[in-house]
Parts: structure tokens; sequence; C-alpha cells
């Protein structure tokens, strides 16, 4: 049957529907959906955040990041070395936040004209030699050198704190990267506990007696520290916290290394991550460990 163009079907209770009419409306539907799509990607854009496979690692401190091992222990680094270099919480977090934009938290070979790093410094513009600033501590440390010189910056936005450092042609693109940098920076400080938590597996870089030594050097050159020891029975060391919130910063640093140092367990007072649970659990014998923090490497395979 058929009335002008439009052809007419009959269904069950005998309401007669216009099949060109359901078509044109399903378009209709189609292209709204796809509007709305559109629009919830580009209002969301970077925040949006898809799981990572691998080797992976969780903060969690009042939010969650995740982030691979590579970019976290970039990230224990940056902290650390704003630590060492006595500057403000804050300050941690705008160093955080402009590694994010400059690099995703990679340490790159190039970029934008002749940038490199972490932070994404030109050797052009007297940052330094492309082989220092491959080097993350001293690419922080520039970092932390340049921001302290910016006037008031501890009352401006970490957009705009960064920006006064950094000079780039995107000056509000740090920004969105302030919840995720204040999340680790709670977390690498020492401000949680049992905040970071990294699945390493079996198959570390490095073992035995050059992870251990490896290990105590990289923690003495972020830290600045002193005292760590080596562990009889174990391969591996041992680390003084003056208090728990120091406990918990080396603790974090030492998950967040974990891969690129071979480690295999790191304690602090009553809990324990394992490289094969990915993961902290409670440990029975408290007392042994109250006062430090300890660490094994893989042993030689």
């Amino acid at each position: 049957m058929a009335s002008g163009t439009y052809a007419w079907l009959t269904v069950d209770q005998g309401v007669w529907v216009r099949t060109r009419a359901i078509v044109a409306t399903s378009l209709v539907l189609a292209v709204i959906a796809s509007i709305g799509v559109y629009l919830v990607v580009r209002d969301v854009g970077d925040n949006l955040r898809l799981p990572i496979a691998g080797r992976s690692c969780t903060v969690r401190a009042d939010g969650q990041v995740r982030l691979n091992a590579e970019q976290m222990a970039h990230a224990a680094t940056i902290a650390a070395i704003g630590i060492q270099r006595n500057m403000p919480e804050r300050a941690v977090v705008v160093a955080l936040a402009t590694a994010f934009q400059e690099s995703g938290l990679e340490n790159l070979a190039g970029g934008d004209r002749d940038s490199i790093g972490l932070f994404q410094q030109r050797p052009s513009q007297g940052w330094g030699t492309p082989e220092q600033i491959r080097d993350p501590r001293y690419a922080a440390n520039k970092f932390y050198a340049g921001l302290k010189k910016v006037r008031g910056w501890q009352e401006m936005r970490v957009t705009d704190a960064a920006q006064a450092v950094q000079r780039s042609a995107f000056p509000e693109a740090y920004q969105k990267w302030a919840d995720e940098s204040e999340v680790l920076t709670r977390a690498l400080l020492g401000d949680a506990t049992a905040a970071v938590a990294c699945t390493v597996g079996r198959t570390p870089v490095i073992r035995g007696d050059a992870a251990a030594a490896a290990l105590t050097q990289s923690l003495t050159l972020d830290w600045g520290l002193p005292g760590a020891t080596s562990l009889a029975g174990l391969t591996g060391l041992s680390v003084p916290a003056a208090d728990p919130r120091d406990g918990w910063r080396y603790a974090h640093w030492l998950v967040s290394h974990a891969h690129d140092h071979g480690v295999k367990r790191v304690r602090f007072a009553d809990l324990e991550w394992t490289a094969d649970k990915g993961t902290w659990s409670r440990v029975s014998d408290r007392k042994a460990h109250d006062a430090r923090v300890v660490a094994e490497v893989f042993a030689e395979a």
C-alpha cells in the first residue's frame, strides 16, 4: 500500500507507522547523541583516564592517580628533590603539574625545538647541556631554582607559578594537572599511609648486590640521606625514620622505584608491600622495624 512517496506498515495493534519518519527520527537522534559525545570529550579532554596496562602504580591520598612505573619513579624523584631543597609542599605540586603537562612525567629525548626531558627545558635558553637536562635530578633542581626566583609564587595558582618558570605558549595548560599533583604530593611527602602501590612483577631490570648498591645510591642522591645501611641476612637496605611521616616518604619512594631498582619488598611499621602482590598488607612482628624502613631487592637469578 502506498500514499504519495511514503510507505505504510501495520503493526500488531493496528497503528500505522511511517517508516521514513522512523528513519528520519533515528538519524536525528544519532546526530544529537554524536554531538553530545563530542561535547563531553571536548569539555573533559585530558581529564579522561584509561587503565594503564602492564607495570603500573596506583596512588591513593584523598584522590586517586594511576601512573606507569616510569612516571611513578620520576614523580617520586621530583618530590624528593623538592624536600631536599627545603621547598614547601606547594612547590612540589607546581613541579609535578609542570612535568605532567610538559612531558607526561616521561624523560623525553626531544620535543618542541630543542626541548628535552621531564620539564622540556631548552639548552638554547640556558637550562644546561642536553646530557644534564636528561638527568631527572638535575632537571628538577633547575626547575625548583627557577621557581624560587619568582616573587610571590606561593600565592599564585599552580598554572601561573609554573608559567612564570616555563614561559609556555599555553599558560593555562598546567592547571588541569593540579588535582593529580596534589594527590601525588600528599602521598610522596608522607601525608598518607600505604598510599603508593605498584605492580612490577618478578622480572626486575636489576638484581642482587648491584640492585642494592644502585638503590642506596639513588636514595642518597634523591633525599640527601647518609643513613641508609645494608641488611644482615638480606640483600637490600634499611633507612632510619625520625617519625611516621619520614618513614612513609621513604617507603613510598622505594615502592615508586621498585621496577627500575629491583625492589622485592618494602616494610614500614606494621605494613609491608611486596612485588608479588603489588599491595600493602599487615605483618605481625612490628617491633623489629618500628623506627626504620626496610627494603629487600630480588636475589641473583
